[in-house]
Protein backbone atom coordinates (compact mmCIF):
# COMPACT_ATOMS: atom_id res chain seq x y z
CA UNK A 1 0.00 0.00 0.00
CA UNK A 2 1.28 3.48 -1.12
CA UNK A 3 0.12 5.22 2.15
CA UNK A 4 2.21 2.45 4.20
CA UNK A 5 5.32 4.22 2.72
CA UNK A 6 4.02 7.86 3.46
CA UNK A 7 2.80 6.56 7.33
CA UNK A 8 6.32 5.50 7.65
CA UNK A 9 7.90 8.26 6.79
CA UNK A 10 5.94 10.31 9.42
CA UNK A 11 6.19 7.89 12.21
CA UNK A 12 9.84 7.47 11.37
CA UNK A 13 10.10 11.11 11.76
CA UNK A 14 8.03 12.05 14.52
CA UNK A 15 9.92 8.58 17.20
CA UNK A 16 13.70 9.97 16.64
CA UNK A 17 12.30 12.85 18.77
CA UNK A 18 10.82 10.08 21.19
CA UNK A 19 14.06 8.33 21.11
CA UNK A 20 16.67 10.42 21.90
CA UNK A 21 14.12 11.72 24.88
CA UNK A 22 13.95 7.89 25.67
CA UNK A 23 17.71 7.73 26.07
CA UNK A 24 17.91 10.37 28.86
CA UNK A 25 14.78 9.66 30.58
CA UNK A 26 15.50 7.95 34.21
CA UNK A 27 15.11 4.40 34.93
CA UNK A 28 11.83 3.36 35.89
CA UNK A 29 9.29 0.57 36.43
CA UNK A 30 8.32 -0.56 33.19
CA UNK A 31 4.74 -0.70 31.46
CA UNK A 32 3.15 -3.46 32.57
CA UNK A 33 0.70 -3.81 29.44
CA UNK A 34 3.64 -5.97 28.05
CA UNK A 35 4.63 -9.08 29.35
CA UNK A 36 8.93 -8.91 30.66
CA UNK A 37 9.52 -11.87 27.70
CA UNK A 38 9.10 -9.28 25.38
CA UNK A 39 11.79 -6.67 26.70
CA UNK A 40 14.77 -8.34 25.05
CA UNK A 41 14.82 -6.97 21.67
CA UNK A 42 15.88 -2.94 20.42
CA UNK A 43 13.48 -3.74 17.81
CA UNK A 44 9.83 -3.76 18.08
CA UNK A 45 6.99 -4.35 14.63
CA UNK A 46 3.95 -2.53 13.94
CA UNK A 47 1.26 -3.07 11.34
CA UNK A 48 -0.17 0.42 10.92
CA UNK A 49 -2.71 -0.65 8.76
CA UNK A 50 -4.35 -3.03 11.35
CA UNK A 51 -3.02 -0.29 13.80
CA UNK A 52 -5.88 2.20 11.69
CA UNK A 53 -8.25 0.02 10.84
CA UNK A 54 -8.83 -1.63 14.71
CA UNK A 55 -8.22 1.46 16.71
CA UNK A 56 -10.98 3.62 18.02
CA UNK A 57 -10.26 6.49 16.17
CA UNK A 58 -9.30 4.53 12.83
CA UNK A 59 -12.99 2.82 13.31
CA UNK A 60 -14.36 6.17 13.60
CA UNK A 61 -12.77 7.36 10.85
CA UNK A 62 -13.96 4.88 8.32
CA UNK A 63 -17.44 5.33 9.48
CA UNK A 64 -17.37 9.02 8.97
CA UNK A 65 -15.43 8.08 5.31
CA UNK A 66 -18.00 5.25 4.28
CA UNK A 67 -20.94 7.35 5.11
CA UNK A 68 -19.82 10.12 2.80
CA UNK A 69 -18.88 7.76 0.07
CA UNK A 70 -22.52 6.29 0.60
CA UNK A 71 -24.38 10.22 0.62
CA UNK A 72 -22.24 10.87 -2.67
CA UNK A 73 -23.01 7.58 -4.21
CA UNK A 74 -27.11 8.86 -3.62
CA UNK A 75 -26.25 12.36 -4.62
CA UNK A 76 -24.61 11.08 -8.22
CA UNK A 77 -27.76 8.57 -8.53
CA UNK A 78 -30.03 11.43 -8.64
CA UNK A 79 -28.10 13.73 -10.59
CA UNK A 80 -28.19 10.92 -13.32
CA UNK A 81 -32.16 9.73 -13.51
CA UNK A 82 -32.73 13.95 -13.62
CA UNK A 83 -29.71 14.15 -16.43
CA UNK A 84 -31.65 11.06 -18.27
CA UNK A 85 -34.97 12.70 -17.68
CA UNK A 86 -33.66 16.28 -18.78
CA UNK A 87 -32.33 13.75 -22.11
CA UNK A 88 -35.32 12.12 -23.33
CA UNK A 89 -37.57 15.14 -22.85
CA UNK A 90 -34.98 17.14 -24.85
CA UNK A 91 -35.13 14.04 -27.77
CA UNK A 92 -38.54 14.04 -27.58
CA UNK A 93 -39.11 17.64 -28.56
CA UNK A 94 -36.18 17.38 -31.22
CA UNK A 95 -39.06 16.36 -33.80
CA UNK A 96 -40.54 19.52 -33.64
CA UNK A 97 -37.31 22.00 -32.73
CA UNK A 98 -35.09 23.49 -35.44
CA UNK A 99 -31.99 21.23 -36.06
CA UNK A 100 -30.30 24.60 -34.79
CA UNK A 101 -32.18 25.54 -31.76
CA UNK A 102 -31.83 21.63 -30.97
CA UNK A 103 -27.98 21.98 -31.78
CA UNK A 104 -28.09 24.62 -29.27
CA UNK A 105 -30.00 22.76 -26.58
CA UNK A 106 -28.03 20.08 -26.77
CA UNK A 107 -24.43 21.53 -26.45
CA UNK A 108 -25.76 23.44 -23.24
CA UNK A 109 -26.98 20.26 -21.87
CA UNK A 110 -23.83 18.65 -22.74
CA UNK A 111 -21.63 21.18 -21.31
CA UNK A 112 -24.66 21.47 -17.76
CA UNK A 113 -23.90 17.14 -17.94
CA UNK A 114 -19.86 18.04 -17.85
CA UNK A 115 -20.04 20.66 -15.39
CA UNK A 116 -22.03 18.35 -12.67
CA UNK A 117 -19.46 15.50 -13.39
CA UNK A 118 -16.52 18.09 -12.67
CA UNK A 119 -18.19 19.19 -9.41
CA UNK A 120 -18.99 15.30 -8.42
CA UNK A 121 -15.23 14.19 -9.48
CA UNK A 122 -13.88 17.31 -6.80
CA UNK A 123 -16.84 16.33 -4.42
CA UNK A 124 -15.10 12.72 -4.49
CA UNK A 125 -11.83 13.88 -4.87
CA UNK A 126 -12.35 15.77 -1.23
CA UNK A 127 -13.87 12.69 0.47
CA UNK A 128 -10.25 11.17 -0.56
CA UNK A 129 -8.40 13.74 1.08
CA UNK A 130 -10.03 14.33 4.07
CA UNK A 131 -9.16 9.96 4.75
CA UNK A 132 -5.49 10.77 3.92
CA UNK A 133 -5.69 13.86 6.41
CA UNK A 134 -7.61 11.91 9.23
CA UNK A 135 -4.80 9.01 8.21
CA UNK A 136 -1.72 11.36 8.38
CA UNK A 137 -3.35 12.87 12.05
CA UNK A 138 -3.93 9.69 13.17
CA UNK A 139 -0.27 8.78 12.74
CA UNK A 140 1.05 12.31 14.09
CA UNK A 141 -1.56 11.07 17.21
CA UNK A 142 -0.02 8.68 17.81
CA UNK A 143 3.53 8.88 17.44
CA UNK A 144 3.92 10.29 21.52
CA UNK A 145 1.78 7.29 22.56
CA UNK A 146 4.48 4.70 20.57
CA UNK A 147 6.70 6.97 22.00
CA UNK A 148 5.94 6.01 25.28
CA UNK A 149 6.03 1.96 24.10
CA UNK A 150 9.32 2.37 22.69
CA UNK A 151 10.81 3.18 26.18
CA UNK A 152 8.31 0.96 28.27
CA UNK A 153 9.94 -1.70 25.84
CA UNK A 154 13.99 -0.68 26.47
CA UNK A 155 13.78 -0.80 22.84
CA UNK A 156 15.29 1.34 19.98
CA UNK A 157 13.38 1.46 16.98
CA UNK A 158 10.02 0.66 15.73
CA UNK A 159 9.60 -0.83 12.35
CA UNK A 160 6.65 -1.70 9.92
CA UNK A 161 5.77 -5.36 9.73
CA UNK A 162 5.77 -4.81 6.11
CA UNK A 163 9.31 -3.64 5.60
CA UNK A 164 10.23 -6.87 7.78
CA UNK A 165 11.02 -10.05 6.21
CA UNK A 166 11.16 -12.05 9.43
CA UNK A 167 10.72 -11.42 12.54
CA UNK A 168 9.15 -13.11 16.30
CA UNK A 169 5.71 -12.48 17.24
CA UNK A 170 6.82 -11.23 20.15
CA UNK A 171 8.35 -7.89 18.79
CA UNK A 172 4.96 -7.00 17.37
CA UNK A 173 3.57 -4.63 19.86
CA UNK A 174 0.28 -3.67 17.18
CA UNK A 175 -2.58 -4.84 19.92
CA UNK A 176 -0.91 -3.61 22.79
CA UNK A 177 -0.39 -0.33 20.99
CA UNK A 178 -4.43 -0.69 19.79
CA UNK A 179 -5.42 -0.80 23.40
CA UNK A 180 -3.26 2.17 24.32
CA UNK A 181 -4.13 4.22 21.62
CA UNK A 182 -7.82 3.38 22.42
CA UNK A 183 -6.83 4.13 26.39
CA UNK A 184 -5.52 7.98 25.99
CA UNK A 185 -7.36 8.88 22.51
CA UNK A 186 -10.29 6.98 22.05
CA UNK A 187 -12.38 7.92 18.90
CA UNK A 188 -9.60 10.96 18.61
CA UNK A 189 -12.93 13.04 17.92
CA UNK A 190 -10.85 16.26 18.61
CA UNK A 191 -8.17 15.46 16.65
CA UNK A 192 -10.78 14.50 13.53
CA UNK A 193 -12.48 18.04 13.09
CA UNK A 194 -11.92 19.33 9.24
Amino acid sequence: MARAGRWLAILVLGLLGHVAAAQDAPEGPLDTDFPVATMDTPILTIDLEQLFQESRFGKAVVEDYNAERRALANENRKIAEDLRAEELELTERRPDMDPEVFREEAAEFDEKARGIREAQDAKEAAIEDSLARAQDEFVRVIQPILGEILTDRGASVIMHQQSVLLSLDRIDITEPAIDRIDDQIGDGAEFRQD
